[in-house]
């Protein structure tokens, strides 16, 4: 039913109010909706914000957005974690009303007397909502004020319109007629569900001795071994190390190199055939060392600031011990043979899908009961491995029994799938979810992308940009060399929040393993891929250099402040990021092979400024300073420098 005041079509609305809307601590988010009164007598509008206790924080008043549009909005920002609520009042302003018309009526000498007798009274009910100490007693003297017969009507006027009266009766109005909407959930996570710079790597390659010569077997790497490579991953300024599937390796239809039928003995297999005679998903495999040895990789993570991320993949090879203990949770095919995971024309005959229609519960249980195990190991963060192959409902199971009791451990969705499954996996609870920005080179496809997940998807969906991962290497980093890897880079740093890089990125490995194909040569997940690590050509200064602005400025942790300006050259992207007096604004060539050049027009309200002014910019890549106005040169060589990436502030005048 509409209110008195009617407010209608609050945003953000997750599927019409059903699931919450999702922020972090400390993040800006704006709610906004239609306000409007029959009439012409004045409204107001406000948020009200209660925390998980049901508490309700100081409201926080609304304005609208463009005027004549009856659309009001107002950031807020919560506090703590957990799931919060916030709605929207909406009322009647008599102040504002009679202010409107006292300014007409006075100097025209229409009813005088009466009109300020009207707003002596109500600066008088507006007084007792005003704090001591916030200003009642200059309320009280307005009123006062607009009854003395001896004054000038004008000057008695004057005292009720004072800039510290209003900024008092803004901050505590007086309210009539309060309409308010139902109230919306507001889920709010720690930040790292928003904010992260990812860093994955195979620990079995780290430490590995590889004879290329075939003279000797290859020996893997450890999780000893890998925590070796701990410091310089922190040196680069990553938070989370995410490590692919940790677990024994099936050997049945075991992958040779290149994904090849033909594994031989001494081929290690892929990580994400889980399961053979030495133990499933909740077992290291005896390769990498012990669950001790584990601990103590987490543990030198922690030490240099870092939390470890797990894959969690929810398959197993045709050696996992759930298929003797379980065989319900595999798919039959006519011919009695369980069925293998396919993506015609790709086969994977060495990982069996798991079939969630049997033993539904069963499932569930066995899935908690392996997160929970490696909860206790130190896991807080979670890469789930085709979340979209499962069913929705089982992960709004698992998820909601994890939250319940452990509300910090995130979960990142790797679903490179359809947009609606995408979607509601980040509805349902996924924090994270990898995203088509490995496809989106051009300029339009990524204003166009970008402007979606930094609007009404932010809501739900949190981006994770990874240029590249074990199984996707694009045709534009394929053919644009070591520039087209900065170039990823800096988009990737810059235009969300969290980012994920590959190791071997920084080398930008390239090779493919035919044309026409995204896989890497060589691929590190089906051989052990040791590196050279001191190669002086390496794009780690980059990463490190993005990871400290990325630190140092606020604006870019954060996803809803994203906002492009133009510029006249199709290869020549510019956005900004604000938050409050922090302003980032990055130009990039997206050409990694061709030097472009490009007049930048600049949108200066979204860089808080004003009309006319100038503004003082620092590139942070290259330390040079510009005075920069309405329209400025760009020129940028993806070999010397591919993008600007500038500090902005007012230039003195």
């Amino acid at each position: 039913m509409i209110g008195r005041i009617p407010v209608l079509d609050v945003s953000p609305r997750v599927d019409c109010g059903t699931r919450p809307a999702k922020s972090v601590v400390g993040e800006p988010f704006e709610v906004s909706a239609t306000v409007f009164r029959e009439g012409h007598d004045a409204v107001g509008a406000n948020v009200v914000l209660r925390d998980p206790k049901g508490r309700s924080g100081p409201w926080t008043p609304m304005h609208e957005l463009a005027p004549g549009t009856d659309r009001w909005g107002a950031e807020v920002v919560a506090t703590a974690p957990g799931r919060w609520t916030y709605s929207v009042e909406a009322w009647s302003d008599p102040l504002a009303t009679w202010r409107h018309n006292a300014e007409i009526k006075i100097p025209a000498g229409i009813d005088t007397a009466l009109v300020l007798e009207e707003g002596a009274l109500l600066l008088e009910r507006a007084a007792p909502g005003v704090p001591k100490k916030e200003g009642r007693a200059l309320v009280l003297a307005a009123a006062v004020t607009l009854r003395q017969a001896e004054l000038d009507p004008a000057a008695r006027l004057a005292a009720a319109l004072d800039v510290e009266l209003t900024r008092i009766l803004t901050r505590y109005p007086l309210r009539e007629l309060v309409s308010a909407s139902r109230p919306s959930a507001l889920q709010v996570d720690r930040e790292r569900a928003l904010y992260g710079s990812w860093y994955e790597f195979f620990p079995r390659s780290e430490g590995a001795v590889v004879d290329h010569r075939g003279h000797r077997a290859p020996v893997s790497g450890t999780l000893r071994t890998a925590a070796e490579r701990l410091p310089a991953v922190a040196a680069m300024g990553f938070d989370v190390v995410y490590l692919p599937p940790i677990h024994p390796i099936g050997r049945a239809y075991r992958k040779g190199p290149n994904n090849s039928l033909d594994a031989g003995p001494d081929d290690v297999g892929s990580p994400w055939a889980i399961g053979s005679p030495e133990g499933g998903h909740d077992a290291v495999h005896p390769d990498l060392g012990t669950i001790e040895d584990f601990d103590a990789f987490v543990a030198r993570a922690a030490e240099l600031g870092m939390e470890v991320a797990l894959d969690f993949a929810l398959q197993c090879s045709p050696d996992h011990p759930w298929v003797e203990k379980h065989p319900e949770w595999f798919t039959r095919r006519a011919d009695g043979t369980i069925a293998y995971a396919e993506n015609p024309p790709k086969k994977y005959q060495d990982i069996y899908p798991i079939n969630f229609d049997q033993d539904f519960d069963g499932l569930v249980a066995e899935t908690l009961r392996l997160l929970r195990y490696w909860m206790a190991h130190g896991v807080r963060i979670f890469r789930v491995d085709n979340p979209h192959t499962k069913p929705v409902l089982f992960w709004e199971k698992v998820l909601a029994d994890i939250a319940r009791t452990d509300p910090d451990v995130l979960f990142l969705a790797e679903a490179f799938t359809r947009p609606a499954m995408m979607h509601t996996l980040g509805k349902i609870g996924f924090h994270q979810s990898y995203t088509y920005f490995t496809w989106r080179t051009g300029k339009q496809e990524l204003t166009e992308y970008l402007t979606e997940l930094s609007g009404e998807a932010a809501a739900y969906m949190r981006p994770n940009f990874f240029p590249s991962t074990p199984d996707i290497l694009h045709a534009y980093l394929q053919h644009g060399g070591r520039p087209a890897f900065a170039i990823r880079a800096i988009l990737a740093a810059t235009l969300t929040p969290s980012l994920g890089i590959y190791a071997g990125y920084e080398l930008y490995e390239n090779a493919p393993v035919r044309p026409g194909s995204e896989e890497f040569l060589d691929s590190e997940k089906y051989q052990l891929r040791p590196r050279d690590w001191a190669r002086t050509d390496s794009l780690a200064p980059l990463l490190t250099t993005l990871n400290t602005l990325r630190r140092e400025h606020r604006a870019l942790q954060l996803l809803r402040n994203l906002r492009f300006h133009h510029t006249d050259n199709d290869q020549v992207l510019a956005y900004s990021k604000r938050h409050g007096e922090d302003t980032v604004l990055v130009v990039v060539n997206l050409d990694p092979h061709h030097t472009h050049e490009a007049t930048l027009s600049l949108d200066l309200p979204a860089l808080g400024l004003g009309p006319g002014d100038l503004a003082e910019v620092h590139d942070q890549l290259s330390g040079a300073h510009y005075r920069w106005g309405d329209h400025n040169y760009v020129r940028l060589d993806p070999t010397q420098q591919p993008a600007h990436i500038l500090t902005v502030r007012r230039a003195d005048s």
